[in-house]
């Protein structure tokens, strides 16, 4: 990364944070409310409206079913949020439903739960940004051929504002997310005082609303579930468990008591106004439930346009509930082998930066799709919730049974009982919302399910292919090093290269070019080293391989065949590998062939001198082998290591905690390694400096000292399995390129079907 860049990183950012700073980065519960609770708090804005739109279809007398439709929510969500409070308390590492349902149901049971979450976080983001744009657009109209850009820029911006870190996104968002519950708080409270001495009545009070359709207990039933808006968000305290303080799972379940009351009172609350103010509300009206309460209490003024401007906030800040359960959620799905490893990986502030980084893309992507239109959006919604929701519950009332601890038929009872409501609300919400666009969830899901199965069985089959006994080192005896030498000028690299193969001893040395001018001064460099010329059968790197692979065949199979790449380097800028794309790309090339490794041989244009001779042995070479664990890759690695008759030979491992550390070091001794392993801190997570630097300390200079860093890579047979897996090996690479004497070796370990 240029220096630019990493300055403009820092400015959006922050500066980066070491791993032992974690625990200064955990939530406090006055922060943590308005992180985890902006969705659940935002939905207030427009739940109580979302039944009035069911009523109001019955004619105005069914609006005064307004609050006991709006009562039965809430005992809803007093059940959802007694549960869910269980859920922390037994799972405090986090994982809320799809933990519940992994543990309980089954991997399929959590496969779907951890399926309806990803979405319906995705959803969450796409819906309040909308929603949020959309009550900014009414104030101001001229902003409206602008709305798809401001949605997707809110996003982005609350992107941001989480990629530098959980606690500072909480300190930024706490002041509105207070604001609108005091400003919600203070107009029920007014206007229940008011309503002493006559309530006031809506604007929209005297409006006809005519009847449309039959009150049934259908349509009551239809209400209902439109009111349950009013608990999506619920779950996201229970996601995010490990960025509390601690004690985690007690301070979690204080937060979501808090989130409880404080959602009950306002909904109910709002709804008991809107049906004394004699609210009417029809679909496009301009004037939201909210803003006509709040016209009737305060009759405009400061305190309207206060609770209007707070509004707006809540529902664009609801998204950031998203953006801290979504990467939490992800990272326990990925160390359950059914993400990418990549999404358990800590950015410069001690996030979960890929996370939040994906969850952006798709929801602007979803916003696009449907043209930042919330109708269309929020048919899409409430889905993936309750699905998760009836699981985690019913999961929860086979965990009470099987452990049964004192009191545990109370509980198992709340949580079938809140099942069985939140399975009747989910039937409910799919058959009234199918034909409206909730069928593209209804595929949606499944495909999220079948990939995430995909992944799962894909990365098992690894670890057990890399932990196969039939395919591990027989006793550990390396056989015989082979090497080629790829020569397209005679200059110093190539002459370097030639002093490392002398050194190394190697069995079979041997040169390849396509140019046959070079014959002569290859003589001249090292005359006992064999120059095949070989004619250019198709592209470069085919004919390379061709050769290769006709001396491979020749040699017995423990035998290793390596080819030496020389290669000259005008600067340390990235801007080096751009200017020679065909040589890496042959390197890139070479590395799906079988038992064939690439060793790397840069040098710096400005540090060739016509007085030196590279071509003499180094004295000393440090063989570094990058262990990420004991299994047959790297076993295969340190027996490569061993055949370069190396003056010291070690492991190394980079950013294991204590546990990993341990339990590395047990199996190292296990394997019977006669090498010494070292532990090494990688304080900012980033394992191409921390490699950098380690090297750095042996103090080569290539010409007498000389440092080789072994990289054990396992190929993977078809290349859309490439992204399941981090590119630890081509950061290393991109890092050590430009080190003075470091020689890289890829090592690869190839994966069968």
């Amino acid at each position: 990364m240029s220096k630019t860049q990493t300055a403009l990183k820092r400015i959006f950012v922050g500066r980066p944070m070491a791993s032992e700073e974690l625990e200064h980065t955990l939530l406090p519960k006055v922060i943590a409310l308005p992180i985890f609770a902006s969705d659940a708090l935002s939905s207030m804005a427009y739940a109580t409206q979302e039944i009035l739109l069911v009523l109001g279809t019955a004619g105005v007398v069914a609006l005064g079913l307004v609050v006991p439709v709006s009562i039965a929510v809430s005992l809803l969500l007093a059940v959802v949020v007694l549960s869910y409070r269980q859920i922390v308390r037994a799972y405090p590492s986090g994982g809320g439903a799809y933990i519940v349902a992994r543990e309980n149901l089954g991997l399929y049971a959590g496969l779907l739960v951890g399926a309806a979450l990803l979405v319906d976080y995705t959803l969450t983001v796409a819906v309040s940004t909308t929603a949020g744009v959309d009550a900014i657009v009414s104030a101001v109209t001229a902003l409206a051929p602008y709305k798809v850009i401001l949605v997707i820029g809110f996003i982005l911006l609350v992107m941001l504002a989480n990629l530098r870190g959980v606690k500072e996104s909480g300190t930024l968002f706490a002041i509105p997310t207070y604001g609108f519950i005091l400003s919600i708080l203070l107009m029920i409270v007014l206007g229940i005082a008011k309503c002493a001495g006559g309530c006031p009545s809506a604007p929209s009070a005297a409006e006809a609303l005519p009847s449309l359709s039959a009150l049934t207990p259908l349509l009551v039933l239809r209400a209902f579930a439109a009111g349950t808006t009013a608990l999506t968000g619920v779950e996201a305290i229970a996601e995010g468990v490990p960025v509390f303080r601690f004690p985690q799972s007690r301070n979690a379940a204080k937060t979501l008591a808090i989130l409880g009351v404080v959602s009950i009172t306002m909904f109910v609350g709002v709804s008991w106004l809107a049906d004394h103010a004699d609210v009417v509300y029809r679909d496009g009206d301009p004037r939201t439930v909210v803003a006509q309460v709040a016209l009737a209490v305060f009759g405009g003024g400061f305190g309207f346009y206060a609770v209007q401007v707070l509004t707006a906030a809540i529902l664009i800040l609801a998204a950031n509930t998203a953006f801290n359960g979504f990467p939490v959620l992800m990272s326990i799905l990925a160390r359950d082998g059914v993400m990418p490893r990549h999404f358990l990986n800590r950015g410069d502030r001690l996030v979960l930066s890929n996370g939040i980084v994906i969850l952006a893309f798709f929801a602007c992507v979803l916003v696009y799709i449907f043209k930042a239109n919330l109708n269309h959006l929020i048919q899409l919604y409430l889905i993936g919730v309750f699905i998760s929701f009836t699981i985690a519950q019913a999961g929860t009332v086979l965990r009470w049974r099987k452990i049964k601890t004192p009191g545990w038929r109370k509980s198992a009872t709340i949580n079938a009982i809140g099942a069985g409501m939140t399975g009747i609300v989910l039937v409910v919400v799919l058959v009234t919302k199918f034909l409206l666009g909730a069928w593209i969830i209804v595929i949606l899901i499944p495909l999220l399910v079948l990939l995430m199965r995909s992944i799962y069985l894909h990365l098992k089959d690894v670890r057990e292919q890399l932990a196969h006994p039939d395919r591990r080192p027989i006793d550990r005896r390396p056989g015989s090093q082979h090497a080629v030498i790829y020569v397209t000028r005679v200059d110093a690299p190539t002459a370097r290269a030639v002093g490392y193969a002398r050194a190394t001893r190697i069995a079979g040395l041997k040169a390849v070019t396509l140019n046959g001018s070079l014959a002569g001064a290859w003589r001249e460099l090292a005359p006992e080293i064999p120059l095949a010329i070989i004619g250019k059968e198709g592209s470069t790197p085919d004919a390379l391989k061709n050769f290769l692979r006709r001396e491979r065949i020749e040699l017995p199979p423990d035998d290793f065949l390596t080819i030496m790449v020389p290669e000259t380097l005008k600067s340390s800028s990235l801007v080096e590998v751009l200017r020679r794309p065909k040589l890496h790309r042959l390197k890139a090339a070479l590395l799906p062939e079988h038992s064939i490794q690439v060793m790397d041989f840069p040098m710096f244009e400005a540090d060739i001198d016509p007085n030196v001779d590279e071509s003499r042995e180094p004295a000393r070479n440090y063989v570094v082998v990058l262990a990420a664990g004991v299994n047959n890759a790297t076993l295969q690695a340190i027996e490569y290591a061993e055949t370069l008759h190396a003056s010291d030979i070690r492991g190394v491992n980079f950013g294991l905690g204590p546990e990993g550390s341990e339990r590395l070091g047990d199996e190292w001794l296990q394997a019977r390694i006669p090498h010494p392993l070292g532990i090494e801190a990688s304080p900012f997570r980033d394992i191409g400096v921390s490699v950098r630097n380690y090297v750095r300390g042996l103090r080569p200079d290539g010409v007498n000292r000389v440092v080789t860093v072994v990289i054990p890579e396992f190929v993977v047979p078809q290349r859309r399995h490439q992204i399941l897996h981090g590119q630890t090996a081509l950061i290393v690479k991109r890092h050590l390129l430009f080190e003075r004497g470091v020689v890289v070796v890829s090592v690869p370990y190839h994966l069968d079907r």
